[in-house]
């Protein structure tokens, strides 16, 4: 595979098929890209598309998000899961206003200065809002990458391809980072992200499963029986109001009453929940 052949593959799937109807591909408002690219991790796109628009309609700028508590935030959150992100959105909010008079960084580098903003979410951010030329990977990229540059049977070994052998070893992001920069189309940094996005879910969903062999890559924990769910019930449950601590242990049956225990015990440390006089309330 050449990065030219690669590319036309890339630009063609996405003239015929790529997903341009997308909200957050029709702004280059910073704010409102930071709120689909935290929704958007872990989360698959169709679920994301409602509470895109219900959170924006509630927190329509980044003035309004920072100056709102952090329990309705959580509320509007409810449903998406992994609440950390909102929390995490929430503060990078209240630093843009306090530290940056509402105005988001234009450099990556000024961006993952911000509560929760690593390397892709700020790659992402100055791509998207700014269409600037910059390297970042996110499963989607991954998978395309390494689909066509890491996999053996079709290597040619052609010396104008690029070869690795994928057989030998867990391939390294930094490896991935070598083949985007031959690949990147400079000044174009918008809409080759949507496109290689768009390319790399395609090949997710006709079957293609490779992104174990990267090292970078995560699998996601099942749900059922998880931390993850015990955390979501007691998130939910407070909604409503201030919780005894001993209701919430009952959630999810006798058999998990430790876990929830515990889960209560992480969400006051994460700052998602505290303790009241009521009872167990979200954090404000």
């Amino acid at each position: 595979m050449t990065p030219k052949k690669f590319k036309d593959i890339v630009w063609k799937y996405y003239r015929e098929h790529g997903r341009h109807e997308l909200p957050w591909r029709k702004t280059t408002d910073a704010y409102r890209i930071l709120v689909s690219e935290v929704m958007l991790q872990q989360t698959q796109v169709e679920r994301v598309i409602p509470y895109y628009a219900r959170f924006l309609k509630k927190f329509p700028t980044v003035r309004a998000l920072a100056a709102s508590p952090l329990s309705q935030v959580l509320i509007e959150w409810q449903g998406l899961g992994y609440n950390r992100r909102a929390k995490m959105l929430h503060e990078a909010a209240k630093a843009v206003v306090g530290l940056h008079n509402g105005t988001f960084p234009a450099s990556a580098a000024e961006l993952e200065e911000l509560p929760g903003i690593g390397p892709y979410t700020a790659g992402a951010i100055t791509a998207f809002a700014h269409n600037q030329d910059g390297l970042f990977i996110e499963t989607n990229i991954r998978t395309a990458i390494t689909h066509h540059f890491f996999n053996t049977e079709s290597d040619n070994r052609n010396q104008s391809t690029i070869i690795y052998d994928s057989a030998l070893f867990k391939i390294d992001d930094r490896e991935i980072m070598k083949v985007l920069e031959k690949v990147f189309p400079k000044g174009q940094a918008r809409e080759w992200y949507a496109a290689l996005m768009d390319y790399g879910t395609y090949l997710k969903r006709s079957g293609v499963r490779i992104n174990a062999k990267a090292k970078g890559y995560a699998k996601q924990s099942t749900f059922k029986g998880s931390a993850r769910e015990a955390r979501g019930a007691i998130l939910r449950a407070l909604v409503t109001g201030p919780k005894k601590a001993s209701e919430l242990v009952q959630l999810l049956g006798t058999d998990r009453k430790e876990q929830l225990n515990a889960q209560i015990t992480a969400l006051t440390n994460d700052g998602l929940v505290r303790r009241s006089r009521a009872g167990v309330v979200l954090a404000d």
